[in-house]
């Protein structure tokens, strides 16, 4: 007990060498279009090279320090300007000192008194996004993905409808009907087997040529589903689908889902950032009608990983009585302020990223019309690539 545990001094003069890599390999090179995206190597060759065998005794500093430059070096730099896979969307320095203060801070939101500062920023930045889907009132919450917040979207819909699911299962509700278009995303079908409803009971709807959801096509299912003795449910519209980026029509959906009294939740991960833009807020026309709502800032923002949020219109407390369960070492309800900002019972989730203050940083600093013009400019880079397809020889365009 009279050892400290840890080498304060020797810390943090490793510390400052690791910032150091950081902002040179990680940074700098990142986002240097003369360095490469990858120094790909195949799997066997990549294990030697990194020695990743886990030792009975610990490594020197100068190893250690090599290390960390090799996992800079030999991984893929997704802020690079010519990184053009998934949606990571490149780096901005701005949110990435939000990502160390998230990581330097080491806590969790799920009660002000032990992240006073990040629960309040969380309160602030989920507030702004509804602001934008059309509420002035409503729920929240960060989710470690689109996906997951595709699934919350699904639980609370069958809570709202069954509460007693919550305690009894699944085992005396009817057989749902969960409706999505055929380009909607994979964690439609993950969500419908992770709560126990069956991704056959998962009904994907058709879509025109441009892979927008058609609404007759989904009241057709809908009413055969109801033929065959099924409870229609929920209905996942899309905005900006995976492989098209196709907008579902959320207007025409919406009146459907209000004549059948079915659940609209809009999966507008990536879609969702063009709400930011008067010029294109117009694709999700209608989403102010939606229950639920997916939104992930780190895909066109450049907000970096992860930071989804999940956002709801009812402001009852819905999310609350969905996953609560009220753990007394954790959620006291005489606690000396106010508790209704102890958010951890809102998610199944304990431990959660904070992951609302790099979002929050980024926006200090750029402002909303900053974030709009960085989703005009990637609609903008769309429409250029397509006028080069058109014109370059070998090449065909597959779709306007």
């Amino acid at each position: 007990l009279d050892d400290p545990g840890l080498d304060i001094a020797a810390g943090e003069e490793f510390l400052q060498e690791v910032f150091q890599i950081l902002l040179e390999e990680g940074v700098q090179k990142s986002t240097d279009v003369t360095q490469k995206v990858c120094d790909w190597k195949e799997p066997q060759e990549l294990r030697e090279l990194l020695d990743l065998e886990l030792r009975n005794d610990g490594e020197g500093r100068e190893r250690l320090l090599r290390r960390c430059r090799d996992v800079l070096r030999l991984s893929v730099r997704t802020g690079h300007p010519r990184f053009f896979n998934q949606l990571f969307s490149g780096l901005d320095h701005h949110a990435l000192a939000g990502r160390f203060l998230t990581e330097t801070l080491n806590t969790s939101p799920y009660t002000y008194e032990v992240a006073p500062v990040l629960v309040l920023m969380e309160e602030q930045v989920l507030a702004k996004l509804r602001e934008l889907v059309g509420w002035s009132s409503g729920d929240g919450i960060f989710a470690p993905g689109g996906s997951m917040s595709n699934m919350l979207a699904m639980n609370v819909a069958r809570f709202q409808r069954f509460p007693e699911s919550r305690s009894r299962g699944n085992w005396d509700l009817p057989r749902l009907g969960l409706f999505a278009s055929q380009e909607s995303h994979y964690s439609i079908l993950k969500g419908a087997a992770l709560l126990g409803i069956g991704t056959d009971n998962v009904h994907l709807v058709r879509t025109d040529e441009r892979g927008k959801m058609i609404p007759e096509e989904l009241e057709k299912e809908i009413q055969r589903v109801k033929a065959e003795g099924s409870e229609p449910l929920f209905v996942c519209a899309t905005s900006g689908t995976t492989v098209l980026g196709s907008f579902d029509p959320l207007d025409a959906i919406a009146n459907i889902c209000a004549r059948y009294g079915l659940w609209l939740h809009v999966d507008a991960a990536w879609g969702g950032s063009a709400l930011l833009s008067p010029q294109l807020r117009h694709l999700l026309a209608g989403i102010h009608r939606a229950d639920s709502v997916t939104w992930n800032p780190h895909k066109l923002l450049m907000v970096g990983l992860q930071c989804s949020a999940f956002l709801l219109r009812d402001s009852s407390g819905l999310l609350q009585r969905c996953h609560g369960v009220g753990a007394t070492y954790l959620f006291q309800r005489d606690k000396f302020y106010d508790v209704s900002l102890d958010t951890g019972d809102k998610s199944p989730q304990c431990g959660r990223r904070a992951d609302g203050l790099k979002l929050w940083i980024l926006w200090k600093a750029v402002g909303t019309r900053g974030l709009a013009w960085r989703v005009e400019r990637a609609f903008a880079a769309t429409r250029y690539l397509l006028e080069q397809v058109k014109r370059r020889e070998g090449f065909q365009l597959v779709m306007e």
